[in-house]
């Protein structure tokens, strides 16, 4: 052997040194990858060919082989890792020569671009990342950061370290609203970096916050590192778990695990909601910690500016803590004792016999010993007994249709038990509530009387649903019935949007903060999947840019308004009322809704047009459009170039080998240590990218092939790569902030002011490690 090393290990190690080289001479990263791929095959086929590369691996034909697979062993769990002691014999790393391998990976190439960026399963979700991307860049260009920072300067300025929370808040604001990095970067350190340095901070904090701020937008959504895990990762729990299944003797992953081995894209979203807020938590309590032990580099600083009227601390508390978190309280109090919910009462003609929870019983004697390891004796005993009740009572699982009576049976049951308020009415009303509420804080010596008319529309309607409103109301009687609270609630919002608009933050933050809900709203609340909430995330701020825009021209910003309106009423009469004109029986009512429903869609639709004309006449757009396709191109040649360097691996046995090896492991939480820690030494020379389609795809059959929950898994490895911008000497945010600190701020401030923020990092991931629940909490209170 070369070296003493076995001929596959020579290849991995030849593949990525090649890969490193690449990426050092400069050439754009894609064509680095891809570059070194070829390259490295070369180099491998031709040691190859002249004998120089042995691989010793198992001898298949020998007794002691022969006598573990008797044993029951599975084939695919012996390994030169595991059983060392196997008898070995020698072969070419290409068993069948280098042009079978070429031939092979051609073709698989091809195969891999049409299954994962052509017309594959996911690029209707990578779809996401574009717009996402645009949505990003549009308000980015629409100097929406100036404004937070301004105004969360003056603020949070007074306090001790106040500009560097106000930074982390801006921060984790344009992480929920941008998710680009570069651009927070650049922004905040052209923006907050003179004025904090001006004010005597710390060169060190002043770096360091603005570079860690800036990375947040990795890891809280909508981010796009979570929407390209999340295309990969899937595939690879399904694969893991179908692997997993196979060794523990089972058929397919279904019957080992009793569920399917499913992870969406929105599913991660929600798990990495709190993370990404529990980090900003730490950056702000590290700069706030810090300006207390040394209040000389990070003093107090009162901005100038600002407007609204003075209010007490009582009043403050009263309308922007005791209100509206009592008004939230009730809310979830009232649907939790079924007073508020779902009034639908519509009942399926067929009936499913309840199998959920009961395990597949007839499998082998293997898959059995597995399964009662995995669930348990009780569960498996208990579903034991439930197949058997299923097979007496001639049950066989399937949907079995009701009959007439049965069907009215279940109606009747669906109308008894629905409670009095509507889930929609509730939220809709929950909401103009806190905004009369807020409003009342804004103005607390305006006069009242509009708020207290919105208020009691809140209460009219209400009642009204009690009352009058029953699950066998007609949409139409339903909007009539309503109406009259409707308006009156919308007369008192009315008022409190103008006096909302007195305040600077709330002017400032509010309409991105709608953008915001809507975008991981429809996403956490499983109503839509990501692609077409990145689509009305990218809409939106395209309307709100050109708003802005008209703003400042004293133009006609009323269109975008009545615009956005439009868009709410389509929605709303989509939900509420049946808009398929097609069928043959038609009410009145659906045409009249539907009619409003198409007039609101055209009038919004021009909004979105003379939205863009506006941002192109101002030279906006354009460039927008360009930054778009750069990062999106970049994004999909990346993953072209990775899956050609990946099908190098797998064609000479890398990467079995190495799955092989990190399966010798007993314990799989020490399998997950190593990757971390291979992926936290990788991010001090390889991009996020890089990371994710490269190294990901190697490791993720064996990490996702185990008992760890994956969105756990995924976070985890998400918080690893966000630490990879923040680490010297390769780390993109100290690149983007080295390009516009001011003279005075040397490298050596930027590199010594983000250690604190990568051992924060570190600590993040190992409370995260510790106290899994801050990840999975929200998809189980959500799922």
């Amino acid at each position: 052997m070369l070296f003493g090393l076995d001929g596959v290990e020579i290849g991995l190690v030849i593949v990525f040194l090649t890969l490193f080289a690449a990426i050092l001479t400069g050439f754009p990263v894609a064509f680095a990858i891809a570059g070194a791929g070829v390259i490295s095959f070369a180099i491998i086929a031709a040691l190859d060919s002249a004998g120089l590369l042995i691989h010793q691996a198992i001898d298949t034909g020998s007794a002691e082989y022969r006598a573990l697979v008797a044993d029951g062993v599975i084939r695919d769990a012996i390994s030169v890792f595991r059983y060392p002691e196997l008898p070995r014999i020698e072969e070419p790393v290409f068993p069948g020569g280098w042009e079978q391998a070429l031939e092979r990976n051609i073709s698989f190439i091809v195969n891999r671009m049409n299954e994962r960026v052509i017309a594959g399963q996911s690029i209707e979700t990578l779809l996401a990342v574009l717009m996402f991307v645009m949505m990003g860049i549009v308000l980015e260009r629409s100097k929406i950061a100036e404004d937070l920072l301004t105004t969360m300067a003056r603020v949070f300025g007074p306090l001790p370290g106040g500009l560097a929370v106000s930074i982390v808040i801006v921060g984790a604001f344009l992480a929920a609203s941008t998710g680009i990095v570069g651009a927070t970067v650049v922004t905040m350190g052209l923006l907050a970096l003179p004025t904090m340095l001006r004010n005597n901070y710390s060169p060190e904090l002043a770096t360091g916050v603005i570079a860690a701020s800036g990375t947040l937008g990795q890891i809280i959504p909508p981010s796009i590192v979570i929407v390209l895990l999340g295309t990969l990762v899937g595939d690879l729990y399904a694969t893991g778990q179908e692997t997993r299944a196979v060794l523990a003797g089972c058929t397919d992953a279904l019957t080992f695990l009793g569920q399917p081995a499913v992870l969406s894209v929105g599913t991660l979203f929600q798990a990495a909601l709190l993370p990404g807020l529990f980090l900003a938590f730490l950056y702000g309590a590290y700069a706030f910690g810090f300006a207390l032990l040394r209040p000389a580099s990070a003093p107090p600083v009162v901005m100038e500016g600002g407007g609204g009227e003075p209010v007490t601390r009582k009043e403050a508390l009263t309308w922007y803590l005791f209100a509206p978190v009592g008004l939230i309280f009730a809310v979830v109090l009232a649907a939790s004792g079924g007073i508020v919910g779902s009034q639908s009462i519509t009942v399926s003609d067929y009936a499913e016999n309840d199998s959920s929870g009961i395990l597949r019983t007839n499998v082998s004697e293997q898959c059995q010993a597995s399964m009662i390891d995995l669930h348990g004796q009780d569960r498996w005993d208990e579903s034991v007994a439930a197949r058997a009740a299923m097979a007496d009572a001639g049950q066989t699982g399937e949907a079995v249709l009701l009959t007439e009576e049965e069907l009215v049976a279940a109606r009747a049951a669906a109308l008894e038990n629905a409670p009095p308020i509507g889930a929609g009415v509730a939220v809709v009303f929950t909401l103009l509530s806190l905004v009369l509420i807020l409003a009342r804080g804004v103005s607390p010596s305006s006069n009242p009387a509009p708020l207290i008319a919105g208020g009691m529309g809140v209460i009219l309607a209400l009642i009204a649903d009690i009352l009058f409103i029953s699950p066998l109301s007609s949409s139409g009687s339903t909007f009539l019935i309503l109406a009259i609270p409707f308006f009156l609630t919308l007369y008192g919002c009315r008022v409190a949007m103008g006096r909302l608009s007195q305040n600077d933050l709330l002017r400032v933050v509010f309409p991105p903060l709608v953008l915001i809900v809507a975008v991981l709203g429809s996403i956490l609340g499983g109503i839509t999947n990501p692609t077409p909430a990145a689509a009305l995330g990218a809409a939106g701020a395209i309307m709100l840019a050109a708003y802005r825009k008209l703003k400042e021209e004293n133009g006609k910003s009323k269109i975008v308004i009545w615009a956005s309106f439009a868009l709410v009423i389509m929605i709303l009469f989509g939900v509420n009322f049946d808009l398929r004109i097609t069928r043959s029986d038609v009410p009145l009512q659906d045409w009249i809704a539907y009619i409003i429903a198409q007039g609101a869609y055209h009038f919004a639709f021009f909004g979105l047009l003379f939205s863009c004309w506006v941002l192109f006449r101002s030279n906006i757009l354009a460039p927008v459009v360009r930054e778009t396709a750069k990062v999106t191109s970049m994004v999909f040649t990346i993953l072209i170039g990775s899956q050609l360097l990946n099908l190098v691996l797998i064609s000479f046995g890398g990467e079995h080998h190495i799955q092989a090896f990190l399966r010798s492991f007993d314990n799989e939480m020490i399998v997950f240590l190593v990757v971390m820690l291979i992926l936290f030494i990788l991010g001090f020379v390889l991009d996020f990218l890089e990371i994710i389609y490269i190294v990901v795809p190697i490791v993720g059959p064996v990490i996702y092939g185990g008992t760890l929950d994956p969105a756990w898994v995924t976070i985890m490895i998400a918080v690893n790569l966000q630490t990879s911008f923040l680490t010297p000497p390769f780390g993109f945010a100290l690149f983007y902030l080295r390009g516009v600190a001011p003279k005075s701020v040397t490298t050596g401030h930027i590199y010594r002011g983000v250690i604190p923020f990568v051992g924060i990092q570190v600590i993040g991931l190992g409370l995260l490690w510790l106290f899994p629940g801050i990840v999975t909490i929200l998809p189980r209170l959500l799922g």
